[in-house]
């Protein structure tokens, strides 16, 4: 590990501008936007096409495809985001396994409050099955609140009685709108994107006023993981979602399930995104891409 690298970007993303700052959703939009363009993306084909009645983009790699798809959902704390703000890391695993991707533009708040995000991946998922997608060849993949979708579209699936995909990947992912880890305190001043008023600002987008314990909205704390396929949850000790990954990895372990939880120190948000910057961005995709090739059955 470079410590000088992660020192460098800390005080980088102090200095720069912030993309979770309380402000009005259009200018949180216009200053994610200009933040995730700052991140360099691999060479992939990309085209337009739609999941679910909702539009996405095909990722897929310029060389060999292998059979195997991952379905992307993009972060944003459910409010900013498309799937062009996440192509550094869709593309990223494209290059690396081979596999296609599909990364859905899902409804974000505060328009489309819960659960309307979780709706349109359920919807996404159930179009790829009635198009002849094997499941065990899928993989749900995302970070941050894409993170988040990633699990609770899995407790949907279950629940609409669909089969289960073939593995997961979160990175950084929200898992709790409780709010009630302990690494939201004792990460405060050390995560350098994040503060609980501006997580709180945007989740109030989210929750619209709705009770935030329930399984769907605090998966770290409520849901029951029972008959989940792998899951890899890669995090940074800099976060303060760092105990939203350590409390879902602690329910998955009791429901038997595989569970990576792959914790990097000294690294911020997303550190995957950070390709160029910090050798563990790249290797954190290595070994996710590894987890995929790993699980996905052609």
């Amino acid at each position: 590990m470079s410590k000088a690298q992660r020192v460098m970007l800390d005080a980088m993303l102090r200095q720069g501008p912030q993309g979770f700052r309380p402000l009005p959703v259009e200018q949180m939009r216009t200053n994610f936007a200009a933040l995730m363009a700052l991140f360099r993306v691999p060479e992939a084909r990309t085209s337009d096409t739609a999941l679910g009645e909702r539009p996405a983009v095909l990722v897929e790699p310029e060389g060999e495809m292998r059979p195997g798809t991952i379905l992307y959902f993009h972060g944003g704390s459910f409010s900013l985001g498309t799937p062009q703000t996440a192509m550094g890391l869709t593309a990223g695993l494209v290059t690396r396994t081979g596999f296609r991707a599909l990364s859905l533009d899902y409804r974000l708040a505060p328009e489309h409050p819960f659960p309307a995000a979780i709706e349109d991946c359920l919807a996404a998922y159930q179009a790829l099955l009635d198009n002849g997608t094997d499941p065990e060849s899928v993989a749900f993949a995302g970070d941050s609140a894409g993170g988040g979708l990633t699990v609770t579209t899995t407790l949907a699936a279950r629940k609409a009685g669909l089969p289960m995909p073939g593995a997961i990947v979160a990175f950084s992912p929200g898992l709790d709108h409780t709010r009630t880890g302990t690494s939201m305190n004792t990460k405060a001043g050390i995560d350098p994107f994040f503060t609980r008023e501006g997580m709180t600002h945007t989740g109030d987008w989210y929750l619209d006023g709705q009770d935030p314990n329930q399984e769907l909205l605090a998966p770290a704390v409520l849901a029951d993981l029972t008959g989940f396929p792998p899951l890899l949850l890669q995090v940074g000790t800099n976060e303060l979602l760092l105990d939203d990954s350590v409390r879902l990895a602690e329910r998955a372990r009791d429901a038997e399930v595989d569970v990576i939880l792959d914790i990097t120190a000294g690294v911020p948000h997303v550190f995957q995104s950070f390709i160029g910057q910090l050798d563990e961005a790249g290797h954190a995709l290595d070994r996710a891409a590894l987890f995929l090739t790993q699980h996905l059955r052609a």
